[in-house]
């Protein structure tokens, strides 16, 4: 009765990555703010009453006849989130901000960049007494302030300790064993319906969904074998259980690992794209497991040489032939960079630096199969690929204008291997350090 939209936006991942680079590259200031009790903050949309919480009494009368009237946003409420977002949306315009058009938690003034996540936000420019203004502009919302300075060394290290920390507790893994890789190279994971059902003793569905945002936030090295075992938390069987552990011994190997940016001025955006061809595929498990037919795409993207998006999903339909998996990676990765790309040509209309070697922002796509290199130079319809047209032939026209270009690579360079596949040690540990820089 009393609200008909709860979504939220909050700043993307990529967004933020993006600016930090920028930032380094430039010598830019940053500033990182918390809205203090944010929530409450907003006014009410409605009349909305609420029954007395327990340990509340009345003078009069049974407090079960008595309710009590909202004059405020209070956590709790299914569209708390969107009323504070509002709130300071309008906030933010009436103090001359205006809303990227490509991600709506990302807000320009001046030579002054602002970044919302929620009740978080993070100031950039290259006038940090500019910075401290507009910080107390907003200061009546109630703001913690922390000054990010400058690195020392022109760099930034990304790491979560303390969730990694959190997740081997999770886990009560106590003893000192560890493994150098996150996924048994031997091993594909799938349904294992003849198993026992999983019986560990640790929740899975919350260990999952704490490495599912490690994997996202730091720890790209993890994203393939994190996928892998969260496609079950449905119905976890023995095997799934065995993995989760074995990955959360990898972490504990690498507890300090995470990001490190130390961009390089002299490259713009390169993205690597991979599949795996039907890479789960077993005929004892498809008739239970429909998704042993399906191929894996893996990318990540970089600008100035850092990390800034990366991604290890199923790929929604069932590929015929390697050319059409790597070719259907390549689309889904590039549909993931031209909103990127986008954001960076708004900051250059806007008038700040940005980095790139012609008159437009491009992508270097590198892609290890010539039938996909193929398809995505030359327009042409093919008997054996039509039917993949209207899906994944959206960037083409960008293709053709020169904003993306599409290079060959081999497959021993492929970054992007690392997220389509379990990898041995020496081939997994090289990739990491492009990914990870360590």
């Amino acid at each position: 009765m009393n609200y008909f939209e709860t979504y939220a936006p909050v700043v993307t991942w990529f967004a933020i990555r993006l600016m930090i680079v920028m930032g380094i590259i430039f010598s830019w200031a940053l500033r990182q703010v918390d809205f203090v009790m944010a929530y409450p903050q907003a006014p009410i949309e409605t009349d909305i009453y609420m029954e007395l919480p327990q340990g509340i009494q009345t003078k009069t009368c049974n407090s079960k006849d008595h309710v009590l009237k909202l004059l405020k946003n209070i956590y709790g409420q299914k569209q708390a989130g969107r009323v504070w977002n509002s709130f300071l949306v309008d906030k933010l315009i009436s103090l001359g901000y205006t809303a990227s058009l490509i991600d709506d938690c990302v807000f320009f003034r001046g030579d002054i960049i602002f970044m919302v996540y929620v009740d978080d936000g993070i100031f950039l420019g290259n006038n940090d007494a500019q910075l401290q203004q507009a910080i107390r502009e907003i200061q009546g919302l109630g703001l913690n302030i922390e000054d990010q300075g400058h690195p020392a060394d022109g760099s930034y290290e990304f790491t979560q300790r303390a969730l990694i920390d959190s997740i081997i507790d999770d886990v009560g893994i106590k003893d000192s064993n560890t493994k150098p890789v996150p996924a048994k190279v031997s091993l594909r994971l799938h349904a294992f319906k003849e198993e026992p059902v999983f019986n560990l003793n640790f929740n899975y569905r919350s260990v999952v969904g704490k490495l599912n945002y490690l994997a996202q936030t730091t720890r790209p090295d993890i994203m393939y074998a994190t996928h892998q075992i969260a496609k079950y938390s449905s119905d976890p069987r023995t095997s799934h259980g065995e993995a989760v552990i074995y990955l959360i011994r990898y972490l504990k190997k690498t507890r300090d690992l995470g990001l490190h940016f130390k961009p390089d001025p002299t490259k713009g955006f390169e993205c690597y794209c991979d599949a795996d061809f039907s890479g789960l595929w077993n005929k004892a498990f498809a008739p239970v497991d429909p998704s042993t037919s399906k191929s894996r795409s893996g990318w990540i993207i970089f600008y100035a040489g850092c990390p800034i998006s990366w991604a290890s999903k199923l790929q929604s339909q069932v590929a015929l032939s390697t050319t059409e998996a790597e070719y259907i990676a390549m689309s889904q990765a590039l549909r993931d960079i031209i909103p990127i790309m986008g954001l960076l040509q708004e900051m250059r209309e806007r008038g700040f630096k940005v980095l790139c070697t012609e008159p437009y922002v491009y992508c270097k796509v590198f892609e290890d199969n010539s039938g996909a290199l193929e398809l995505a130079r030359l327009p042409k319809l093919r008997p054996r690929t039509k039917h993949i047209n209207v899906c994944y032939h959206h960037f083409r026209e960008h293709v053709r204008k020169g904003l993306i270009k599409i290079f060959p690579i081999s497959t021993k360079d492929q970054i992007a291997d690392a997220l389509t596949k379990a990898l041995a040690q020496n081939d997994f540990q090289r990739h990491r350090r492009s990914m990870c820089g360590k």
